[in-house]
């Protein structure tokens, strides 16, 4: 079994769907018995924390970044493997993404909604070919996906830009989808 690095963008916040936090706790648990590392915000709220808990909790490696200002905001996760603390989002985003194989996004506010469309537009441009996969957990990315439509339809991106990414429904599809793609 390879030990990959998986890269997760998700939410500080729980959100309101309880489905969103549980499949958060699923992610973390399913990285740890793949013995893979789970790279993220080194956040310990909302789905940050608990894909972090889960993810330690069964023993896997834990590469966190986070950036000066947000420590007390986010309560940075001290006890992880390893815990980097940045000078701002922008090295935050760049050390995540340089410290994985894949990127996983889950719910998540403005500044997942960030985080996914720089690593899309990273791949558009040519920078990178890592897998990113959008956890479409009780079709919480459909407005997303109507608006990635929209944009291609009316002509500012071609119809490729959704061959960048993969959406899942749920946390096994996401394995099964990352498993190949790691393979």
């Amino acid at each position: 079994m390879t030990a990959h690095s998986i890269c997760v963008f998700c939410g500080s916040r729980p959100g309101r769907n309880p489905a969103h936090a549980l499949a958060a706790r699923l992610l973390g648990e399913g990285i740890a018995a793949r013995g893979w590392r789970l790279v993220y915000g080194a956040g310990d709220v909302g789905l940050m924390g608990e894909v972090a808990r889960a993810a330690q909790g069964a023993g896997a490696a834990t590469f966190g970044v986070i950036p000066t200002h947000l420590v007390r905001a986010e309560v940075g996760k001290r006890d992880l493997t390893t815990y980097i603390v940045t000078e701002d989002m922008h090295e935050r985003k760049k050390v995540m993404f340089m410290n994985s194989e894949a990127i996983v996004v889950l719910p998540g506010g403005a500044g997942s909604l960030d985080e996914f469309f720089e690593v899309v537009t990273w791949a558009q441009i040519g920078l990178h070919a890592k897998p990113i996969l959008l956890l479409d957990q009780d079709g919480y990315w459909q407005p997303l996906l109507a608006l990635i439509d929209h944009v291609i339809a009316e002509g500012f991106a071609p119809a490729a830009l959704r061959d960048l990414f993969q959406t899942v429904p749920d946390v096994a599809a996401l394995f099964g989808a990352l498993e190949l793609a790691l393979a």
